[in-house]
């Protein structure tokens, strides 16, 4: 099972973190602006020098290199990056075309030009784009801070149909309590001073 496990992991004298999300399960974490929460995606992503342990299923972090580990443990940060002029080039892989509909993205989408993308769109197709080489866990923060209502609940079914299937853990970062209410088995909270408390 990929059970993503976290072990004393401390970073940027915050921590130590000790908590384990099942497969196909979500973990939502909330916090204060400057709490801490992007900062411990970056490190269980291996992008943040830390110290501890961090596992998925029987694999250790330390096992394998940094971009092998964010291969499978897949970090989507708040604000999607793109450095090719057309959509297209910065996918390896091509979407399927089931997931660019249930995202409510047009069908052609692949062939436009980055400049001429909305917030949004940029932010549903950095789902996409994440999800290319189907990753077993995922680590997102606030997938869905750019949306309407609509597409928010596209995002959401989208996302989490994607746990079930892949029986893949997520740690899902959001400002909304009731969002995180709705995908989230449990919710933590980072505190002022980087301690975390588990929420009921």
């Amino acid at each position: 099972m990929n059970d993503l496990k976290v072990e004393n992991l401390a970073f940027l004298q915050r921590g130590p973190y000790s908590f384990k999300v099942a497969a196909g399960s979500v973990l939502g974490l909330r916090g204060a602006s400057g709490a801490g929460k992007t900062l411990l995606l970056r490190a269980i992503a291996d992008l943040e020098p830390h110290d501890g342990s961090l596992w998925l299923d029987k694999t250790a972090c330390t096992d394998l290199s940094g971009p092998q580990w964010r291969r499978r443990v897949a970090y989507l940060p708040a604000e999607s990056l793109w450095w090719h002029d057309r959509v297209g080039q910065h996918f390896s892989v091509a979407p399927e075309n089931e997931w660019i509909q249930q995202l409510g993205l047009d069908s052609e989408v692949m062939n436009w030009e980055v400049n001429r993308l909305s917030t949004g769109e940029k932010q549903r197709l950095a789902i996409l784009r994440l999800l290319q080489h189907r990753p077993q866990a995922l680590l997102l923060d606030e997938p869905t801070a750019s949306l309407d209502r609509d597409s928010i609940g596209r995002v959401e079914a989208f996302l989490v149909e994607y746990l079930r299937q892949n029986s893949a853990p997520a740690i899902w970062v959001s400002h909304d309590q009731a969002q995180l209410e709705r995908v989230a088995g449990s919710r933590m909270e980072i505190l002022a001073g980087g301690k975390m408390r588990e929420l009921i």
